[in-house]
């Protein structure tokens, strides 16, 4: 059977172009595109002038099983995904026990398969039990389905690991995915040092911490050769180091978060919890260097960072807290925002959340072209809303934007052609 988008607003990531057209889906993949001779189709949805972009690809989503289902399931998780518009979730290895071994990830994948309405892929271990001592099987681990290899927060501190871990990546042509900070200088510390953590009494760390941790680790990527994707680059101060990596002809990439890209320190205010983030929130200036970042395609990923926590881990002191916060349903209307505010177009955003991290990964979405798989969403960018925790598809409700006077909101998710979300 063929379905027909018609009327749609078309964003199309991979030829920066936001203009009225048609999209022809058959056999679960699109056929065809255009904005003139209209074709006919066994089935036709008028979207009425709204949006119609590739979905999300959503690079370092957390998702609590093993260990901590309470906080996030697979199930969940795909529903939150859907009613946000991913239709990809990259997923981390930040479980208890870590994603480390090719048995742990067949249990994600039969898991995800059978609870999760999206596209779910697996990320692994770099090192055993994300302990920094010893490298995983890299070549197991890929042939079991994982996309790339991660340590998460857990720096590798010996270099000599790290850079072993790294030649042997290169080697079976794996992606590593490092968070870039000094650990000895973040630990511990709940905000970005300057005049608003002081006054607060917060422990803080340096933004020249991560420039430390990605200086280090862009020398191994010159010494290794390796594949290398940032998963969070935060501050200005890491931007020359980044810039200069590229010029050099280094195989690497960054993201950053939504978060740090709508928010910064002051929204801390009286320590609410749900604002602690890793790494910590930056300064305005900060948060403005990385939107131009993210405009000029210096920092070539966006993504929601998803991190469950529940009630008992975020209703403490500040200082102890867990960090992180959920994402995968408020990703598209935070990232609105930036649209709104006249800082990046449609197609600007939807070629860092959706067309840079498949291509990244070797993956065949994020394009509204010919032959792409039809994983999509329809979206109206303009329909305000205010933002309610309880109602999140997520089991945590652990987000910054609770009460929050919001724009842009999901109408339909589509995996492989079929509707996986329909808003009422």
């Amino acid at each position: 059977m063929t379905t027909l988008f018609t009327n749609a607003r078309l964003i199309d990531p991979e030829t920066g172009s936001d203009a009225l057209g048609w999209v022809l889906i058959e056999n679960g993949a699109i056929s065809a595109t255009g904005t003139s001779d209209v074709p006919n189709a066994a089935y036709t949805i008028d979207c009425n002038g709204k949006c119609l972009a590739p979905g999300i690809v959503d690079i370092g989503v957390k998702v609590c099983e093993p260990g901590e289902r309470h906080k996030e399931s697979y199930k969940t998780a795909g529903l939150a995904a859907a009613a946000g518009g991913v239709t990809t979730m990259v997923t981390r290895p930040d479980t208890l026990p870590a994603l480390d071994t090719p048995e742990a990830l067949e249990f994600v994948e039969r898991r995800a398969n059978q609870a999760a309405p999206v596209n779910v892929v697996p990320m692994a271990a770099l090192t055993k039990g994300r302990e920094g001592r010893e490298m995983t099987e890299i070549g197991f681990l890929m042939d079991a389905g994982a996309a790339a290899f991660t340590d998460c927060d857990h720096v590798v501190t010996d270099p000599k690991v790290l850079s072993r871990a790294m030649t042997y990546a290169r080697a079976m042509g794996a992606l590593v995915i490092s968070h870039p900070q000094e650990p000895t200088l973040s630990k511990g510390a709940a905000a970005t040092s300057g005049k608003f953590a002081a006054l607060r009494g917060l422990p803080a760390v340096s933004p020249m911490a991560e420039r430390m941790g990605l200086d280090r680790d862009i020398a191994l990527v010159e010494m290794t050769g390796v594949k290398y994707h940032a998963d969070q680059i935060t501050c200005a101060r890491a931007l020359p180091s980044l810039e200069r990596a590229k010029a050099n002809g280094f195989d690497v990439t960054a993201g950053t978060s939504i978060h740090h890209l709508t928010l910064n320190e002051l929204d801390v205010a009286d320590y609410r919890t749900f604002f602690k983030i890793k790494p910590p929130l930056r300064s305005e200036d900060d948060r403005m260097a990385i939107i131009d970042a993210v405009k000029s395609g210096l920092i070539d990923i966006i993504s929601s960072m998803h991190t469950p926590q529940d009630e008992e881990s975020k209703r403490l002191p500040f200082e102890e807290a867990a960090s992180g916060a959920v994402a995968l349903e408020t990703l598209l209307p935070a990232a609105m925002s930036l649209y709104h505010n006249g800082y990046l177009t449609l197609p600007d955003l939807w070629r860092a959340m959706s067309l840079n991290p498949a291509k990244r990964l070797g993956l065949s979405g994020g394009r509204l072209a010919a032959g792409a798989p039809a994983d999509l969403v329809v979206f109206d960018p303009d329909v305000p809303f205010v933002l309610d925790r309880t109602k999140l598809n997520s089991k945590s409700k652990n987000t910054p934007f609770d009460g929050r006077q919001m724009q842009g909101k999901v109408l339909a998710t589509y995996v492989a052609g079929k509707a996986v979300y329909q808003r009422d």
